[in-house]
């Protein structure tokens, strides 16, 4: 049995998945400083810059390491900046990886292998490529639902060994997951939501916080959501549970970002603009998103 651990992990908490601000055909890299700076101001305890929610898949690669750079810059040291650097080519994602290392990123964000279909042993190459042109934390990145493929706890534990791969970000949405994850790993075994709804119980099973979609849109409520968590007290960490899943269910009625930048757009924060194959959430998404922010007491501009 793995020893027990009550150390607080250097990522833990509220950690925002930041969306990528857009005016016109062009980065708002002043929008994402003042994105950066509320989040910070509202409580959030990370930040994750140019993942899925960042619309990685449509940045240039320079757009991809100057929004990095503008994060980390405008970050200041306050919280901790865990970089995207994924991609379904190796190469390319330990590119992304060192040069996060150089602009002063505190860790990576590598996603499995998408679109290729690596097999287990496939991956575990690729994570030890990307691990092994680094001194930085690495955090995998598990999606199935994004990537195809699923990469197992067996896999998983054998990363582990590696000693700057240091835990997960799980959007599985499979509760069973976390506690299999502790059993073959331990407590040390970094562990983060990548699923809002099912995040209550993943801190529950023994998480360690979320990379939150919603807390784009309401920082402070999941800020203290994860606070409550991580001090064992859910009921109420429930009561926040409560306030904020109108919104959690409203942000993916759609494919995200889509909804979460118009409800940035309503606090009058950025454009919502996306880009393309993705569109502006429609009419009746805005609606929904609308109603589930006043449950959330969130103003509109």
């Amino acid at each position: 049995m793995p020893a027990q651990s009550t150390a607080t992990p250097a990522f833990s908490g509220s950690i925002t998945a930041l969306v990528t601000p857009f005016a016109g055909d062009r980065l708002d890299e002043d929008a994402l400083r003042r994105l950066v700076d509320w989040q910070i101001t509202e409580g959030s305890n990370g930040l994750v810059p140019v993942g899925t929610t960042g619309e990685s898949p449509t940045l240039s690669h320079d757009e991809h390491k100057r929004v990095v750079e503008i994060v980390i810059d405008e970050a200041k040291g306050r919280v901790p900046v865990i970089a995207g650097a994924g991609s379904n080519s190796t190469m390319e994602a330990m590119d992304f990886a060192i040069h996060a290392e150089k602009a002063g990123a505190d860790a990576v964000l590598v996603v499995t292998p998408y679109y290729n279909k690596p097999t287990q042993a496939g991956m575990e190459a690729h994570f030890k490529a990307v691990a092994g042109a680094i001194a930085l934390p690495l955090i995998i990145y598990n999606i199935p639902p994004r990537s195809v493929i699923d990469m197992s706890v067996e896999t998983m534990a054998r990363l582990f060994e590696v000693k700057n791969i240091i835990g997960v970000k799980d959007a599985t949405a499979n509760m069973s997951r976390v506690s299999l994850q502790r059993q073959m790993m331990g407590p040390d075994f970094l562990q983060l939501s990548g699923e809002d709804a099912t995040a209550l119980g993943f801190m529950a099973h023994g998480g360690h916080g979320c990379i939150s979609v919603t807390a784009n849109a309401a920082p402070g409520l999941c800020a203290q959501f994860q606070a409550a968590c991580l001090a064992g007290d859910y009921a109420r960490a429930l009561s926040f549970q409560d306030k904020l899943m109108p919104l959690h269910t409203a942000l993916f009625l759609e494919t995200s970002p889509s909804p979460v930048k118009y409800a940035l757009a309503a606090q009058g924060r950025m454009q919502e603009t996306v880009r393309l194959p993705l569109l502006p959430a429609s009419d009746s998404t805005k609606a929904v998103v609308r109603e589930a922010l006043g449950i959330a007491d969130i103003p509109l501009a």
